[in-house]
């Protein structure tokens, strides 16, 4: 039985991944008085009077919402809301089980991201946090920008948190081929939500005094290389185009990877070969994320010549994996019951990855995603970041 057949069954007999239980003892008359009627009234009378009292009353301290609309979920597309209720069950769990976070998923029958918008603040009181997962691009964009001001952190996952564990990555696979970003030519396939906000990273756009821009990015999508006025370009493609590809030049994939540093996928399988990766320059690094089947293989890339190889699977070494940012990055803003995210947040988030792994390797790049001293790592550094940087006070 293979690994999916085998999650089938485990899902059959779990009947999903996570319970909901009560934090109160409810044995006696006194326990149910004080936990429901009538002594809930005061809690109730006291948050009516002060409605960030809830913070510390209620479950929104500790507790925030995954919201989908099913319609981007990794390696298998639009498949819905119920059919991607799995994978944000999945989520809730390793909330908990990483970084003490309690979570909630909510799968949203809707398209519409006007609609989506209002239901997610409709719903925001209930939480300290949303978490935006699996929603298409350039929706996603959108639905984000328009939960800023909802007075609690919102973030894209998809986005934010495969950014920060990627350029952690990249970072310290630098150190471990002894060289520094500003020498590194790279790549990146896959023009969505998370090529995007790879992109801004590695170009620092918008990202303040810690960033520090790699020496050129090229950014590719199914059509080949992204430039400037290319015909059938998005918005966001076009947004791309203007701080990428320097050369400008134009072509394949294929053509794109010839000579560069770093090759990062967010697309889908089996894109390259060894061949490819011979073409690349000293000491390529490959970081092929797409899931299940990478854009190139470990072994193939190797073949290569690729000095530092990371994919987005468990079963391979330096697993690039949004678990080692999302749990204490949502932990540290609930802590510092930050008002929105930040880049100070998200890049003290990326720091406190890199020194999760003092001495970095080839083989050892990222901290394992069970090494769980990272969540409350990540998390410290965040709420430091959040009350220094403003982003707890109101705009």
């Amino acid at each position: 039985m293979d690994i999916f057949e085998r999650s089938l069954e485990r899902h059959r007999e779990t009947h999903g991944k996570i319970e909901v239980r009560s934090r109160m003892r409810l044995e006696t008359q006194e326990e149910l008085s004080i936990a429901y009627t009538p002594g809930v009234a005061r809690p109730c009378e006291v948050i009516a009077e002060d409605p960030l009292a809830a913070w510390d009353l209620t479950w929104k301290g500790r507790c925030v919402a995954v919201v989908s609309d099913g319609s981007s979920v990794l390696g298998l597309g639009d498949i819905g809301p119920a059919a991607g209720l799995p994978v944000m069950e999945g989520k809730a769990a390793l909330f908990r089980e990483f970084g003490g976070v309690d979570s909630v998923p909510i799968v949203i029958d809707e398209h519409d991201p006007q609609k989506i918008v209002a239901l997610v603040k409709a719903i925001a009181p209930t939480f300290g946090g949303i978490n935006l997962e699996d929603i298409s691009a350039p929706r996603c964009f959108e639905i984000e920008d328009a939960l800023q001001d909802v007075g609690i952190p919102v973030l894209h996952d998809d986005q934010h948190g495969t950014a920060i564990v990627l350029l952690a990555a990249v970072m310290n696979a630098a150190k471990a081929t002894n060289r520094s970003l500003a020498q590194l030519d790279v790549v990146i396939n896959g023009a969505g939500a998370a090529g995007r906000a790879i992109c801004n990273l590695l170009t620092c756009q918008g990202q303040g005094e810690w960033c520090i821009p790699v020496k050129s990015v090229t950014v590719c999508d199914s059509r080949g290389i992204i430039f400037p006025g290319r015909a059938g370009n998005n918005a966001i493609k076009e947004e791309i185009a203007k701080v990428t590809n320097p050369e400008g030049r134009r072509g394949t994939l294929h053509d794109a990877i010839s000579g560069a540093h770093v090759f990062i996928g967010v697309s889908r399988g089996n894109l390259l070969t060894a061949e490819d990766i011979s073409h690349m320059g000293e000491d390529p690094i490959v970081l092929a994320m797409a899931n299940p089947t990478p854009e190139i293989m470990p072994d193939e890339a190797i073949k290569g010549g690729a000095a530092v190889v990371g994919t987005g699977r468990s079963d391979f070494p330096n697993q690039v994996n949004n678990v080692l940012a999302f749990p204490g990055l949502f932990r540290g803003a609930l802590e510092a019951r930050a008002l929105r995210f930040n880049e100070a947040m998200k890049f003290a988030a990326i720091f406190a990855i890199m020194e999760s792994v003092p001495h970095p390797s080839p083989k050892m790049i990222l901290p394992s995603p069970f090494d769980r001293s990272v969540a409350p790592r990540v998390a410290a550094k965040v709420a430091e970041a959040a009350k220094a940087s403003g982003a707890c006070d109101p705009l």
